[in-house]
């Protein structure tokens, strides 16, 4: 684990400088630090005005003193990897950010273009890739590329996918797509080279609502054949 200024008021977290930490899988290491930070804000422990995870990294900004933040974290270190070794722990801090007893059902229209794609790399039948899809409970690491755009884990790593070549000039809101080690779900028309399995017809994101993104990190996500 190293902790990094960025500008004055805010920190980095980068969990891929780890030592003591090099069994723990970097995606269950920012998770377990995502939930461990939002707990200490809601209880008083630690103010900080955004904590946003990325695939790597946690960035805490809007911090009044971070140097004092960064000796808080480092005491909180070995208490977040001990809870990435008892997934119930894990689970009990996350619930009290009120995200874990929160699953979103996500109804999928499973005719996309790549599926044949994607059970080709899997060495299955399309059958399977669905099987597949919807029995992985996902949870959502963080949001990205796009506004309300989630990057869900919870596929194992050998079934990682490549991108497409040639990204495709428009992919359609609500479109469901697999790469890399992430299941990921289009919020809005937009460009991508994403392998796409489905469709689904949940708004994902919405300026009006609060929050905006109806999938934030931490949430966890089932789908649904339709």
């Amino acid at each position: 684990m190293r902790i990094r200024p960025v500008g004055a008021h805010a920190l980095l977290l980068d969990c891929t400088t780890t030592t003591t930490d090099d069994d723990v899988p970097e995606v269950d290491l920012v998770e377990a630090w995502r939930a461990e930070l939002w707990r200490r804000r809601e209880q008083g422990d630690l103010v900080a005005v955004e904590i946003v995870p990325a695939a790597s990294t946690v960035l805490l900004d809007g911090l009044p003193d971070p140097t004092a933040t960064a000796e808080q974290m480092t005491r909180w270190a070995g208490d977040v990897v001990a809870a990435t070794h008892r997934p119930a722990a894990a689970d009990a801090v996350a619930r009290t950010t009120g995200r874990a007893a929160t699953e979103v059902v996500v109804p999928v229209r499973f005719d996309g273009p790549d599926l044949p794609t994607v059970a080709e790399h899997w060495n299955v039948d399309v059958p399977a890739v669905l099987r597949r899809l919807t029995d992985t409970r996902f949870r959502v690491a963080f949001c990205g590329f796009a506004p309300g755009f989630p990057y869900l884990t919870g596929l194992p790593a050998e079934l990682a996918l490549p991108r497409l070549a040639t990204p495709r000039p428009r992919v359609p809101a609500g479109s469901v797509a697999l790469a890399g080690p992430y299941a990921g779900i289009y919020p809005g028309a937009s460009p991508g080279g994403w392998q796409l399995v489905g469709r689904t017809e949940l708004v994902l994101f919405d300026v009006h609502a609060d929050p905006p993104a109806r999938l934030g990190p931490g949430t966890s996500v089932r789908m649904v054949a339709t």
